[in-house]
């Protein structure tokens, strides 16, 4: 279902009306594609009527196709913007259209017709049809593909949040996802189809900027340079991969040859904005409570943002050089009182400064050579101060230290040529660089203290009911950390009779550079516990830790953790790819898309070894269909079916490919410092690890499984698209995702050692974790004592694990009436189910946002009761949005998103009896000693949101002078979208904060700007 969502205006001086009845789509192949950054014309033109059409940009460019033997012509990898396109016969213009604008990624349809009696004679006298509001567009019948498009005019006129997410939610499918996971830039990320959040792609003008080591969103440009925004949720082109979620493809504006600039500021002052709403413990008070039952004072929050943008564009050279830059800066800045139990900083006063800019060179060499320059950046810089929090009587205490500086995203470079070689052969080649930084530097670090955790479970006996903590802040980072990404893309198409052959590479290389934290102060933490059961064990197995009963001062079940964390890194990939695709134009009706894809990945770790090296043939075919039905591209029924290979970001390199530490020590005492730390300590246990990670560098031929193989993921889709009279269009969509493979990190090392042991082998080492593909067969590399390898299978069900399991189906319906002129309006309903025993690369549910290491597959155990509707499935989603123009002075718009609760999720201890055989504490999914599997607890309730808008542009300033207000969330609906999961502490021993709604949605607040355009 091509969804593009751009209101057409009077693009035509004359419409396509009669171009439509005689063959708007027909037999015309286009070739733009996902991630693109240009358009296609494709028509038709009547028998005889002209021999070529020309075709003019305002920017100067000027090409000149022919019209084949069925009377068909298209130019493809047009630049976007607004073109004249002229039919001519013996190098006279016969006819044309004027101000034709393309949409990314799209075929648009310019077709002539001759009238009722013409003949070869006659033939320079051809129909012209003015354009009329009630004038619907052809449906682009060349595509296969499943998109939503979003226009700069519309960005203008809806009431959005001001990012690329933002304005994806308005694709079917697409959801925030329920961790309320961000980027690095500060913008919640989101859920395509189901699946987890790290595995879509960002691009701008072409060039890849997924954050190369979680896939945790992107750079992307400033709202006012957006031109347009691709949307992509299923169907992809064999030119691009690497994503099997979404993609996200932001296209920066242009300059032209006549002068733009204007400025917008916009203001959401606090005073608009309403109350958070407060969060109190759901399950009981802590042992030690802080302030009764109130766990956070939030509606005692503040926020505003205040932003300038500007832009300017136009020519340098008149039809040679053009420019357009933007520049945008957004101060963010509030007051924040977080959780009582954070004593590290419970208040802060805060700000961001948000810097964006973009600039574009577009260098016209000749008709026939294209040379583009594109430069941007998208940064967030954070800082503040910290104060003491009173919570009994909700009021700020003294200055205590300043907020960590931080300094977030990045810049982007990037150079692309297009060559139109001939007619029918077009080449493109791309380079470009993106760095980001991830600093954050304590602002005022005192090593002299111990960071100290889980202050509600201190031992009330020993502090007079008060808890006790200090300022210390968790981890420290490496002031140069940050990452690095290249990539490289060379295309070919060629045309030849009914058949538009592409191929080409499309190459990226991606390193994290100094990726990791260590601990604060003397290099560990203490974390606080308590158990209601203290003569039960808190960990069993075999490196387990004993009932704290047994050891002194531990009879009232108060103990405490030594927590040492270590980890700082610099690592790589490559990833490459070729491609080959054939449009091919069966007939005047039939559209046959036909590629190939060939993805390989290599993975390094920190001393440059390769532990990942998937470089034999991974085939992924895209095979896809368009019927124009009617011939007349009035209704087009489609489908497409593919499969999408997926690379690791680099955040398991940093982990179980680098040996990083992260133990566990567990004691008694008997007194508790002023400054939170522990006396009188009685050591219960060894230092343990869940996941093995005790610091030691594993061989790389140790990392993974052997041959293991990339995730990837298979898609079926199969939809119409219809017109309904001479005002609407409708449509439906079926999509069925399957994941068909993955990567996980896998713990339970003893199962591999004991049988290399029962095979007769001498274990010396092994690694940690290994990377393994979860649901299958495995092999792991092992070492001997004197270092010789040696290999171990262990089949799927040695390893006690489930088949893998992860499908989406979804049930797509949309009704749009196009804007004639009044009013612009789109309703979305979608019926979807995403179900398994994994979310994928994250977990949402405990807020693992680390991709491919989160504790699914870590071990047999904890994968027990895991098959149920997954974290981001919502049953029903509904999104409707449009806009009414009054008159030329005033616009009034709506956005409305309703969609059913994801699962409410519990966790707890393992089994009836409570028990914690693998460390993994109140994470199994048992809840009050049954089984849990997702969905069998209810689920969260339904959401609503409802924003308005309405903007003023008085005749007085010709219409260029604009005064706008926005209201987002109308009626103030603060409903729980993330509940805390766990439902015990210790074993037996109830958590406080199971079931609190720890994320809501954001409360009511107001937007205002003024902007001039000219």
């Amino acid at each position: 279902m091509n969804n593009t969502i751009s209101p057409r205006r009077h693009i035509l001086t004359r419409t396509l009306a009669q171009a439509i009845a005689l063959g708007a789509g027909l037999g015309v192949i286009s070739l733009a594609s996902a991630q693109s950054t240009t358009g296609t014309l494709v028509g038709q033109v009547a028998d005889h009527a002209g021999n070529t059409v020309l075709i003019q940009s305002s920017n100067g460019l000027v090409r000149q196709v022919p019209v084949d033997a069925r009377g068909r012509y298209v130019a493809a990898q047009l630049p976007l913007g607004a073109y004249t396109v002229s039919l001519q016969q013996d190098g006279k213009t016969v006819d044309s259209r004027e101000n034709v604008t393309l949409h990314v990624g799209a075929a648009t349809n310019v077709s002539f017709s001759a009238p009722p009696g013409t003949t070869a004679g006659n033939a320079a006298v051809l129909s012209a049809v003015n354009v009329t509001s009630s004038a619907l567009p052809a449906i682009d019948v060349t595509s296969v593909d499943s998109r939503t498009v979003v226009t700069a005019d519309q960005l203008a006129k809806l009431p959005l949040g001001r990012s690329a997410e933002a304005i994806a939610q308005l694709a079917p499918g697409v959801n925030r996802n329920t961790a309320n996971f961000t980027s690095a830039t500060g913008q919640a990320l989101v859920s395509f189809g189901g699946s987890a959040a790290s595995e879509n792609a960002y691009y701008i003008n072409g060039f890849n900027t997924t954050d190369p080591l979680n896939a945790a969103g992107g750079l992307t440009l400033p709202y006012g340079a957006i031109d347009q925004q691709e949307v992509y949720t299923g169907g992809y082109s064999a030119q691009y991969g690497r994503s099997d979620g979404g993609v996200i493809n932001q296209v920066g504006k242009r300059g032209s040859n006549d002068w733009h600039f204007g400025a917008q500021v916009l203001w959401e002052p606090s005073f608009a904005r309403s109350d958070y709403t407060d969060i109190y413990y759901a399950n009981g008070n802590p042992k030690t409570p802080v302030a009764g039952n109130l766990y956070n004072p939030k509606s005692k929050n503040e926020l505003s943002s205040t932003t300038v943008s500007a832009y300017a564009g136009g020519p340098l050279i008149k039809d040679k050089l053009f420019f357009f830059l933007a520049g945008e800066f957004e101060r963010e800045q509030g007051k924040s009182v977080n959780a009582v139990d954070n004593t590290s900083t419970p208040y802060q006063q805060y700000h961001y400064d948000d810097p964006r800019w973009y600039g574009k060179l577009d260098w016209n060499i000749n008709d026939s050579n294209i040379l583009e320059l594109t430069g941007a950046s998208d940064k967030r810089i954070g800082a503040g101060s910290v104060y003491n929090y009173d919570y009994t009587a909700r009021s700020r205490g003294q200055y205590t230290r300043p907020l960590d500086n931080t300094k977030k995203g990045g810049d982007l470079y990037l150079a692309k040529y297009t060559g139109y070689l001939t007619d029918n052969l077009t080449v493109s080649a791309m380079y470009g660089e993106m760095k980001t930084h991830d600093y954050d530097g304590p602002g005022n670090y005192d090593d002299s203290l111990t960071y100290v955790g889980g202050v509600t479970n201190q031992n009330p006996a020993l502090i007079g009911g008060v808890p006790r903590g200090n300022t210390q802040i968790s981890s420290l980072a490496d002031p140069a950390r940050g990452n690095k990404t290249t990539n490289t893309r060379l295309d070919v198409s060629y045309h030849l009779g009914d058949h538009t052959i592409s191929l080409g590479i499309d190459n990226q290389k991606a390193e994290a550079l100094h990726q990791g934290t260590r601990n604060t102060g003397p290099g560990y933490a203490w974390v606080y516990g308590h158990t209601d059961h203290p003569d039960q064990p808190l960990v069993t197995g075999a490196n387990g830790v004993p009932a704290p009963g047994d050891f002194a001062n531990g009879q009232d079940g108060y103990f405490v953790q030594k927590n040492i964390d270590n980890n700082a890194v610099s690592v790589r990939s490559q990833q490459r790819a070729q491609y080959i695709e054939d449009k091919w134009q069966v007939s005047d009706r039939w559209l046959l898309s036909l590629g190939l894809r060939n993805d390989q990945f290599t993975d390094y770790n920190s001393s440059g070894q390769p532990f990942i090296t998937q470089t034999r043939p991974q085939w992924a075919p895209r095979l896809g269909f368009s019927w124009d039905v009617n011939g007349d591209s009035s209704f087009k029924v489609f489908g497409n079916a593919g499969r999408y290979y997926l690379g690791l970001p680099l955040n398991p390199a940093t982990g179980a490919a680098s040996g990083y530490v992260s133990t566990q020590q567990y004691y008694t005492y008997s007194g508790i410092a002023a400054d939170g730390t522990p006396t009188g300590l009685t050591v219960m246990s060894n230092p343990v690890s869940a996941n093995n990670s005790f610091g030691n560098p594993p061989d790389p031929n140790t990392v993974t499984a052997k041959n293991i193989k990339a995730e990837y993921q298979d898609e079926f889709i199969l939809g119409f698209t219809k017109t309904a009279g001479t005002h609407w269009l409708y449509g439906a969509k079926l999509t069925q995702r399957i994941l068909r493979n993955a990567i996980d990190d896998f713990c339970d090392i003893d199962r591999v050692t004991a049988k290399a042991a029962a095979l007769g082998y001498d274990v010396g080492s092994s690694n940690s974790c290994y990377l393994i593909n979860p649901g299958r067969e495995n092999t792991f590399n092992l070492l001997d004592p004197t270092g010789n390898p040696f290999s171990v299978t262990l089949s799927n069900q040695e390893l006690g694990f489930p088949q893998l399991k992860r499908r989406y189906y979804a049930l797509e319906t949309f009704l749009e009436h196009p804007f004639d002129g009044t009013w612009y309006g789109r309703i979305n309903y979608t019926f979807s189910r995403s179900y398994g025993n994994t979310e994928g690369q994250l977990r949402s549910d405990l807020l693992q946002s680390g991709a491919s290491a989160s504790e699914d597959w870590d071990n047999s155990v904890i994968m027990e009761n895991t098959n149920g509707p997954q974290n981001n499935d919502h049953t029903h989603q509904v999104r409707a949005f449009g806009y009414y123009q009054f008159n030329p002075q005033w616009l009034a718009s709506a956005n409305l998103s309703v969609q059913s609760g994801n699962p409410r999720i519990c966790l707890g201890y393992y089994g009836p009896d409570h028990t914690n055989p693998v460390n993994y504490g109140n994470a199994y999914h048992w809840c009050d000693g049954l089984p849990s599997p997702p969905g069998s607890h209810g689920r969260l309730p339904w959401t609503y949101r409802l924003d308005l808008g309405v903007t003023y542009r008085p005749a007085f300033a010709a219409h260029k002078l604009g005064f706008s207000a926005n209201v987002f969330n109308v009626f103030n609906e603060q409903r729980p979208t993330f509940l805390q999961p766990n439902s015990e502490q210790q074993a037996y021993t109830p958590n406080p904060l199971y079931g609190t709604a720890l994320y809501r949605e954001d409360p009511r607040y107001f937007r205002l700007s003024v902007s001039y355009d000219y």
